[in-house]
C-alpha cells in the first residue's frame, strides 16, 4: 500500500436466491461509496444469492456475468471490489471471492474451510490455495467467514505481504462476540488492516447481526456498522501500519523453527 486509501464494507440483507435484487442493491451501494471517494469496497459472503442450496448450482451459472459486470463497474468507479460468489464446479460449487481491480480480476480465492455445522461441506467444494492479490490499492489477502477461526491462514497472508485482509462473511447470531474477537485478533497478531463485511437481517431461517467492521493494525476499531443495511468507511494509512510494526517487532521476533 503506497498511500492512504478510503475503504468500506457493504453490509446488507441478502435476498435468498434473488440475484437481480442483490446485484442491484450492491451496485447502488458501490456507486454511493464511489461518490464518497472510496477506493476499496468489500461485499458479504455469497452476496448474489446467499446459501440457497436447493438452487445453488443454477444460481452459480450467473456468476460469470456478475463478475463481468463488476469488472465494468470497478473500471467506471476506479474502485477495487471484493466479495464472494458461487463458482460453478461440476456437481457442487466453490464459494469464491473475486478481487476485481479497476476492470480486471486480480485474483480469486476459493474458501478453504467449510462450516460443516451448517452443511457447507455437503454442497460446496473446498479450495486449497491462499491468495494475496496485488492491486492498485495495495496487497489484499482474502479470507471468507469461517476461515477466521483458523489463524494459520491469516498469518500465511501476512507473511505473503498482505497490507489488508478482507473478510466477506455471513456470520449469524448468536456468535457475535466470536466475530468481534476473531477479527480483532487477526488484526493485532498480524499488525495489518482488516475489513469484514457481514450480512444483516433475517436470511432464510437465520438472523444475521451485521457489525461489519474495519480494524487498524493495533486492533483498533476504525468503523463499525449496526444491525441494519450500512456502508461503514475508514481511512487506511500504510504509514501507521509500518510505524506500529517498527515499534512492536513481532515479525522480526518470530521463531518459526520452534513452532
Amino acid at each position: 500500500m503506497q498511500k492512504t486509501i478510503k475503504a468500506a464494507a457493504v453490509q446488507f440483507n441478502i435476498e435468498l436466491g434473488d440475484v437481480d435484487s442483490n446485484v442491484a442493491y450492491a451496485e447502488n451501494a458501490l456507486r454511493r461509496l464511489a461518490a464518497q471517494g472510496v477506493e476499496l469496497a468489500v461485499l458479504p459472503e455469497m452476496w448474489s444469492c446467499g446459501f440457497a442450496y436447493r438452487e445453488l448450482n443454477q444460481l452459480a451459472t450467473r456468476t460469470p456475468a456478475i463478475v463481468e459486470r463488476l469488472q465494468a463497474l470497478s473500471a467506471e468507479l476506479s474502485m477495487t471490489i471484493v466479495g464472494s460468489l458461487p463458482e460453478p464446479h461440476g456437481e457442487k460449487v466453490f464459494n469464491t471471492a473475486y478481487v476485481v481491480d479497476r476492470g480486471k480480476v486480480a485474483g480469486s480465492y476459493r474458501k478453504m474451510h467449510l462450516f460443516s455445522l451448517m452443511g457447507e461441506d455437503r454442497h460446496l467444494d473446498r479450495g486449497d490455495s491462499a491468495l494475496v492479490a496485488q492491486t492498485s490499492v495495495g496487497r489484499i489477502g482474502v479470507m471468507i467467514c469461517y476461515d477466521l477461526r483458523f489463524p494459520e491462514l491469516a498469518r500465511r497472508l501476512a507473511l505473503d505481504g498482505a497490507d489488508v485482509i478482507v473478510v466477506p462473511g455471513e456470520w449469524p447470531k448468536p456468535r457475535e462476540e466470536h466475530w468481534r474477537g476473531l477479527l480483532k485478533g487477526r488484526a493485532i497478531e498480524n499488525q495489518l488492516f482488516v475489513i469484514a463485511a457481514n450480512a444483516c437481517g433475517v436470511i432464510g431461517k437465520l438472523d444475521f447481526f451485521g457489525s461489519s467492521m474495519i480494524l487498524g493494525p493495533k486492533g483498533e476499531l476504525l468503523a463499525e456498522a449496526g444491525y441494519e443495511n450500512a456502508e461503514p468507511t475508514a481511512l487506511l494509512d500504510p504509514a501507521e501500519m509500518e510505524k506500529w510494526r517498527q515499534s512492536i517487532t513481532c515479525f522480526k521476533d518470530r521463531r518459526p523453527e520452534c513452532y
